[in-house]
């Protein structure tokens, strides 16, 4: 018997944000490479799991590049869209925006893709069930 769901287009894409708060950056007044990561990381499982309606975990990060740095104060904008689909996974493209909150001047700050795979209740890879 197969199972069969409903896919929604809009799925495919989610947007958070995120503030960059003292605690989070370096002696140079930076954020932190691994905060920026952790944040990429959940954006990826929230878009890969709305996508695919599955227990999803992340199997590998490729290609982030850190393009520019990230300020304390700073308001963050995490955009994550499936680029790609297979039959146990999904590739989430990830791109971090920095924007200054008082002067509204942004800059693409970091960009990475992650791959994510659906995985059963023994930790298993498991099939998607795409249309």
């Amino acid at each position: 018997m197969s199972e069969e769901r409903h896919f929604d287009p809009k799925d495919t894409e989610i947007t958070i944000y995120e503030v960059v708060f003292p605690s989070m950056v370096n002696h140079l007044g930076t954020l932190f490479g691994g905060t920026a990561l952790q944040w990429m990381d959940r954006a990826a499982w929230i878009c890969a799991t709305r996508f695919a309606r599955k227990t999803m975990v992340t199997i590998a990060s490729d290609r982030v590049e850190f393009k520019k740095p990230v300020l304390q104060g700073d308001l963050v904008q995490l955009t994550a869209q499936v680029t790609q689909s297979g039959k146990t996974s999904v590739t989430v493209q990830v791109v971090l925006v920095a924007e200054d909150p008082i002067t509204a001047e942004r800059h693409l700050a970091t960009e990475g893709q992650f791959v994510l795979v659906a995985v059963n209740k023994h930790g298993r890879p498991t099939e998607l069930l795409l249309p």
